[in-house]
């Protein structure tokens, strides 16, 4: 009962209420005025027709436009608004400036170094396309001289976390979606504490949104009160405001620019099971050490700069030099972001599944797929390549779970093998190809990670790493999960299709 009030009256709850009573509003007085005045009426008329014209004419996924095509076609007085509100991605001009702004005063973090693009070219010419093509568009170029440990739960990313934070001399950045109260985060947070008091500059930054059921709102001066500095990222406030969409979704930590942590892991005891929430949950990470590291700091760094400017101790050029370690391989840490056209997370995807010869083996709590991502999938399943997929068989949210198994059909159908984790929930992004190549990383495989969150992923080629990944998928197909028929399937989605069908349909939209 005590969660239940809480609940109640959280911020989320009192925002969201807020946001749905200005939509009332709007609804109400646009109803009205335009019952009466047929002037009204014709310009919500022709709001709505400019902004289907608009939507058919403008660069985006197709079944985002169609799922709000229809909603404006539905609802023509109130659609067009409604879309301008909530579905026009294009960056508000105030939100354009100030990245513009922060590009032109701190061109050093967005000036990609060479790092061994050249040595890449001659050693992996069947990845150089791909390479080069996060080089170009994100500015992250692969590395070599960078050793990789492979976390296959999250409790060994717990375990070396722990390990490497103490050893701190410089400085400590961390940048999380979520951080919760609790063992895993008190624990971090002692370290923090010590490391601070010892003149370690320690930075900390976390997604409003993501911590607004966990974290109270005045957990920066708390966290201030202890030498640390912390930010948060895009404060969620009660108005309607299509840049409330816009979330940082990146899990990443820096020590000393030497080791580099990344992957699906946030900072709640969920994440290393040490609490049960949808059965036994599966996520993963990599640390770096070495060159590589680099590219994760200038991440952090371009984000926390813009949130907290003027706020770090030394010049930028000190935080981005990096040791070399001695291994084999390349690493290429990328980023993705919302503030340009670029799908960088999902065009690596599918640039390996499109280059797979023999098998790609995936991972993803939420398979929520755009035409051309169902495209790729099949085209490699159809050509012979082993595609698998592994989902949860727990889901967190059960309408997300739905529209992902809306998709299983299709793909079985193609060839594609999906696989149900039984134990519990599946929150690892992973991708591993033809024994070269693997991704672990922060972007999930649907429409929020793809085109509205900033993320971060870890690509690595001809690493050792690349089959610690690919033992670890293997072993979970075999021993924890289940192969789905499309017998099962439609036993589970039986008198569930009309639901199945609509929750696909304005699966862009959620």
């Amino acid at each position: 009962m005590r969660k239940v009030f809480k609940f109640l009256f959280s911020r989320i709850v009192f925002f969201s209420l807020l946001i749905v009573l200005q939509a009332a509003v709007l609804v109400y007085f646009l109803v009205d005025f335009s019952t009466y005045s047929r002037t009204v009426y014709l310009v919500c008329y022709i709001v709505s027709i400019a902004a289907v014209l608009w939507l058919i004419t403008k660069d985006d996924n197709p079944s985002y436009k169609i799922a709000w095509i229809i909603l404006i076609m539905a609802l023509p007085i109130l659609g067009g608004l409604f879309y301008l509100f909530f579905g026009n991605k294009t960056l508000p001009l105030g939100t354009r400036q100030k990245q513009q702004k922060h590009r032109e005063s701190e061109p050093a973090l967005y000036r990609a170094p060479s790092g061994a693009t050249a040595e890449f070219r001659a050693a992996c010419p069947e990845y150089t396309t791909e390479a080069d093509y996060i080089s170009r568009i994100s500015d992250f170029p692969p590395f070599q001289n960078t050793a990789i440990t492979y976390c296959p739960l999250g409790e060994d990313f717990f375990l070396h976390l722990r390990e490497e934070l103490p050893k701190a001399e410089k400085f400590i950045f961390m940048e999380y979606f979520i951080i919760e109260k609790g063992v895993m985060w008190k624990t971090i947070l002692e370290i923090l504490k010590e490391r601070a008091a010892a003149g370690v500059e320690v930075c900390v930054m976390y997604d409003d949104f993501g911590c607004i059921q966990r974290l109270p709102l005045s957990y920066v001066k708390e966290l201030e009160s202890y030498g640390i500095k912390a930010a948060v990222f895009n404060r969620f406030r009660p108005s309607i405001d299509p840049s409330l969409n816009y979330r940082d979704h990146r899990k990443t930590c820096v020590i000393d620019g030497k080791v580099g942590f990344c992957g699906g892991l946030n900072l709640a005891d969920e994440y290393i099971n040490a609490v049960d929430r949808f059965g036994h949950w599966k996520d993963t990470a990599v640390m770096l050490r070495g060159e590589a590291v680099q590219n994760l700091t200038r991440m952090f760094l371009q984000v926390f700069t813009m949130v907290c400017p003027d706020s770090l101790n030394r010049p930028h050029e000190e935080y981005l030099r990096t040791e070399p370690v001695e291994a084999e391989g390349f690493v290429q840490p990328y980023a993705d972001s919302p503030l340009d056209s670029f799908n960088v997370a999902e065009s690596v995807y599918m640039q390996i599944i499109n280059r797979a010869n023999r098998y790609v083996y995936i991972t993803t709590p939420y398979l929520i797929l755009d035409n051309e991502m169902v495209t790729c999938l099949k085209m490699a399943a159809e050509s012979g390549i082993d595609v698998r997929i592994m989902t949860p068989h727990h889901p967190d949210k059960w309408y997300v779970h739905m529209v992902s198994q809306s998709y299983y059909q299709t793909l079985i159908n193609s060839g594609v093998k999906i696989y149900e984790y039984l134990p519990g929930f599946v929150h690892a992004k992973m991708f591993v190809s033809d024994d070269a190549c693997a991704v672990v990383g922060t972007a999930n495989l649907d429409y929020r990670s793809l085109y509205l969150h900033y993320e971060n992923n870890v690509i690595f080629y001809h690493h050792p790493a690349v089959m610690d990944v690919k033992k670890d998928i293997v072993e979970t197909f075999e021993k924890k999960c289940h192969l789905m028929t499309i017998e099962e399937l439609q036993s589970k989605i039986r008198g569930k299709k009309i639901l199945v069908a609509l929750l696909k349909l304005w699966a862009p939209l959620m």
